[in-house]
């Protein structure tokens, strides 16, 4: 983040974001035909106007990463190594065991109904819902965890090291964990389409994003780059998320208004899933290999958030834009501001139990 504070769409994304879900279902409540018009303007199944917004929700991302500092990864081994294991070996699997504990067993009377996908197979919506949940799982922060990062008075340049190798990392395991944890829920899933989903809005953006880096950084230099480029760009992003958002809840204005604690019920796993890795990495395992805080707290603020804008991408293509897993990817979003900045106060009031490294 070039920012040395939030900008007013951040600080306020929670309240943007529930402006745009009452937008959106006044819109489909107002506008029926919207699904209409949007699917016209699609090409194999996937909607170009989502397309669009989709990629101008991940190029402001790709385009921050510096790869240049991964190849300084080495002198700071025990965190990178830290949040590949939490991102990958641990978290995707808790979140399908939390996800499916309370959509699939406790709350499942309370999620009623079912859905036809966009390939015309008919799921009961329960199982949508911990669909979303886990595409939130298997997608590591790879954005605002910058600006946690910061706030938590962490270290940036390991947290930028630790940005750009999960981006790496998510272009080869994204798609098979997706592919084995959503099989084991019983979801029909392509293998091919959740690969191209995977390539489309993380491999097009991310190579964008280097190849225009590089070219903008030659020509205007870092600073122009950083303060203006950087600068501007941002809005550009958050605009774009809550473009999509206001089309994605369009669609499920009839669910949101015949079933308002459906968000609830959704958030609430979504919810214990960040708290437990974020225990689970900063005050357990950080401490355990005796990193320093500002090494701890970008480290548990990566697994602990998630990249939603790749699992909102995933869910559309996947499973359709008004499918129960698109909402549950949603929901992500609504909880991921306040939940977050809840655990960078953690972090700040919690900092001198690293070895005397106080925040």
């Amino acid at each position: 983040m070039t920012e040395k504070r939030l900008s007013i769409f951040e600080r306020y994304l929670t309240v943007w974001v529930s402006l745009c879900i009452v937008g959106g279902v006044l819109l489909g409540k107002a506008a029926p035909d919207v699904v209409v018009r949007v699917n016209d303007f699609s090409v194999h199944q996937v909607s170009i106007p989502i397309a669009i917004c989709l990629f101008f929700m991940m190029y402001p991302i790709m385009v921050k990463i510096d790869f240049s500092q991964v190849a300084g990864s080495a002198r700071s081994l025990k965190p990178v190594l830290l949040t590949l294991f939490i991102n990958w070996a641990i978290k995707p699997f808790t979140m399908f065991g939390i996800a499916y504990f309370f959509l699939g067993y406790l709350f499942r009377d309370l999620l009623p109904g079912t859905e036809i996908l966009a390939n015309g197979e008919e799921v009961a919506l329960w199982r949508s819902y911990v669909a979303g949940a886990i595409l939130l799982g298997i997608a590591p922060c790879t954005a605002m965890v910058l600006m946690w990062s910061y706030l938590s008075r962490g270290n940036d340049g390991l947290t930028l090291v630790m940005v750009a190798i999960n981006s790496l990392v998510m272009l080869f395991l994204y798609g098979p964990l997706g592919g084995l944890l959503l099989n084991v829920n019983a979801m029909p899933v392509p293998w091919q389409t959740i690969l191209l989903s995977v390539s489309i809005y993380v491999a097009l953006p991310l190579i964008a994003g280097y190849l225009s880096r590089k070219w903008i950084i030659g020509i205007k230099g870092m600073a122009w780059f950083e303060e203006r480029f950087l600068h501007r760009l941002t809005p550009v992003s958050i605009a774009a998320l809550l473009l999509t958002l206001v089309l994605l809840f369009s669609f499920k204005g009839e669910v949101i208004i015949d079933n308002p604690l459906t968000i609830l019920w959704i958030s609430i796993p979504l919810f214990l899933q960040t708290v437990f890795i974020f225990v689970l990495g900063y005050f357990v395992l950080a401490r355990w290999l005796k990193l320093s805080y500002r090494d701890a707290a970008p480290t548990a603020m990566i697994g602990a958030s998630n990249h939603f804008e790749v699992a909102i991408a995933t869910a559309v293509i996947l499973f359709g834009l008004s499918s129960g897993a698109a909402l549950a990817t949603v929901v992500g979003v609504l909880i991921e501001v306040p939940v977050m900045l809840m655990l960078v106060a953690i972090c700040k009031r919690t900092g001198y139990l690293f070895a005397g490294n106080e925040a």
